[in-house]
């Protein structure tokens, strides 16, 4: 088995694939940059035995990460727990895509790792939406080169922001809006971040293919991604698992 890990800035999901790139299981803990590589092994010792997976079975583990200070305890605690040096996705790893970006060191290793998974399983052009803390939305052209997309404010952190910045808006939870058109200032909350984030992904879509001058696969993946998708016009995917599938990709280019 693989153990396959993303650091993001709210969540690091913990994921074990079997050798066929099948989800086995997957897991969330809080991103925590205090916590020693000691705390976070006792959390993926747990994890592993509260899904029933035997450590001695992982024979390979990989990581992608947007926030440097937790990557080494993350590193550390895999290898105290597994007795694995797992691979990190940065330098000096093949992923099989190539980047035309203006400084292809600063893209992400999360944007190439979801599209690496795209492009596995999709034709190019692809679009790529990521909705976590941020919502990014990434373009692999027909040639299948990462040509850049663009970042905005995720979905959570946009409504956390209406609501902590104004005096008589009030914390909501991310219900489905009844109408477009809100009848009172819950319903008129749920309304602009539903719709407006859906819009907002529709028009850059727009945006992106009139440039491209072409039509384009798309695909969505991150915790928020089903919530949002469905209000969407253009047709979009829902691959929840986009990121275990890309770091599985690239792990099997780069294994001995």
């Amino acid at each position: 088995m693989i153990l396959a890990i993303d650091i993001g800035n709210s969540n690091i999901v913990f994921g074990v694939m079997d050798m066929d790139g099948k989800s086995v299981f997957n897991s969330r803990i809080k991103t925590d940059s205090s916590r020693t590589a000691d705390q976070y092994a006792i959390d993926f010792k747990n994890i592993l035995e509260l899904y029933g997976a035997d450590k001695n079975a992982i024979n390979g583990g990989i990581i992608s990460s947007v926030v440097p200070p937790v990557l080494n305890a993350v590193r550390q605690a895999v290898k105290i727990v597994t007795g694995i040096e797992p691979l990190v996705v940065g330098p000096g790893i093949k992923t099989g895509l190539n980047i035309l970006m203006d400084n292809p060191a600063q893209v992400g290793s999360d944007l190439i790792v979801t599209a690496v998974a795209a492009l596995s399983l999709y034709k190019p052009p692809v679009i790529i939406i990521d909705m976590g803390t941020a919502t990014t939305i990434e373009v692999v052209d027909k040639n299948k080169n990462y040509i850049g997309g663009c970042i905005c404010p995720g979905v959570k952190t946009s409504l956390d922001a209406l609501s902590g910045k104004t005096a008589q808006l009030p914390y909501i939870s991310l219900s489905d809006p009844k109408n477009p058109i809100g009848k009172n200032t819950i319903d008129c909350m749920r309304s602009g971040i539903i719709y407006g984030s859906a819009a907002m992904i529709d028009g850059l879509i727009d945006y992106f293919e009139e440039e491209l001058g072409s039509k384009t696969q798309r695909v969505a993946t991150g915790g928020i991604s089903s919530k949002i998708i469905p209000y969407c016009k253009n047709k979009i995917d829902v691959c929840e698992n986009l990121l275990m599938q890309g770091l599985f990709t690239i792990y099997k280019k780069n294994k001995k």
